[in-house]
């Protein structure tokens, strides 16, 4: 009989803290689409969907304005933790805002499940990676900040963007003071070449699980931009109204970015050439880190190699600053007409030159 709900305690509960930008929306997929299959294998995934995970990872940190979200957000730290306490299997909650947690926040997580085997579980890949395309999601969210901005420290739309979430040693060192390291798992994501699915593959090894057993994405997901379309969103967003978070996801993210401007010739962002000393300063620093303290690796460390160009592209690709006002004006042109043609089909109206209105 598959364990179940009963009058016991999680055996083992993992803590998926994130990077973000490192295969964790692939990865929640699987989950969430095989969340019945994983119950039936002994893995509870408590709450009702990734929603709640989210508002459960904003919760643990005291975030302000949470009811705002939803008047069911607060509170939704402990509805998961209690529903993981009543279950005798594993547990595993994941979403990567966890990252953002402060030592303090950090720690009372990993003591909320008395009696349990608490694993973390961290996704990750090279500093510029990171950075890079964590800043390309800021703007995909509603932000207009600069990339040489956040660099120096402003977040780009909240903290989950920004070089407190982007910092793998950082990360490390809040989230396992209290955990011993063959108990830290750092998944390394896979780079170009490699199956698409190892990724998964190195996740349910951690978890206990059969890979094979679970059906898994064919097709990438939450697509990246390319970078003149990155840039036009960034202005486009310095004209938009304070949207709420679900407006943002589904105007903004979903329909501007993931919708119309995807459909656009992409060519990939990269960083500035002068950030690269940080960046090796940072990928030093969680190498040494995670050598110091053996944590479990998943995957290949070496693109945290300073001077390796890694399988995840050490942040390679075009810069900001490159892109042209005539590129812009082009990308622009291309989503207004986009935009208009939406318009066009979703009200049945028929444009006033087709009228014969001159």
């Amino acid at each position: 009989m598959s364990p179940g709900p009963g009058a016991g305690r999680p055996r083992r509960v993992f803590l998926h803290i994130g990077l973000p930008k490192t295969g964790t929306t692939y990865l929640q997929q699987v989950v969430w689409a095989n969340r019945d299959r994983l119950r039936s294998d002994g893995l509870l995934v408590p709450g009702f969907g990734h929603r709640e995970h989210l508002w459960a990872a904003l919760d643990l940190q005291e975030r302000p304005r949470l009811a705002k979200r939803h008047k069911n957000a607060p509170g939704a730290w402990q509805r998961l933790v209690d529903e993981a306490a009543s279950y005798d299997g594993d547990v595993l909650l994941t979403h990567e805002f966890l990252c953002g947690a402060s030592a303090e926040q950090a720690s009372r997580a990993v003591a909320a499940f008395p009696g349990a085997e608490v694993h973390l579980v961290v996704t990750a890949r090279d500093a510029a990676s990171v950075v890079s395309a964590g800043w390309q999601e800021s703007v995909k969210n509603g932000s207009s900040v600069g990339l040489d901005d956040v660099m120096a420290g402003k977040p780009a739309g909240g903290p989950e963007f920004s070089m407190r979430t982007w910092d793998l040693a950082g990360v490390l060192e809040r989230w396992t003071a209290d955990l011993p390291g063959e108990r830290v798992h750092v998944l390394m994501m896979p780079g170009r070449g490699q199956a698409p699915d190892l990724h998964w593959r190195h996740f349910a090894q951690v978890l206990g699980l059969d890979p094979d057993a679970y059906d898994v994405p064919v097709e990438s997901v939450n697509p990246a931009l390319g970078i003149v379309q990155i840039e036009t969103l960034r202005l486009v967003n310095q004209h938009l109204p304070a949207y709420s978070a679900h407006d943002r996801g589904v105007w903004i993210r979903g329909y501007l970015a993931e919708d119309l401007l995807a459909r656009q010739p992409r060519e990939r962002g990269g960083l500035p050439e002068h950030h690269r000393a940080r960046f090796d300063e940072l990928d030093r620093a969680a190498a040494e880190l995670i050598a110091t303290r053996a944590f479990d690796v998943r995957g290949d460390l070496s693109c945290l190699e300073v001077g390796e160009p890694g399988g995840a592209g050490k942040g390679a690709g075009r810069e900001p600053g490159t892109v042209t006002a005539d590129e812009l004006l082009e990308s622009a042109a291309r989503l207004v007409a986009d935009i208009v043609a939406d318009v066009r089909a979703s009200t049945g109206d028929v444009p006033p030159r087709s009228r014969g209105i001159h």
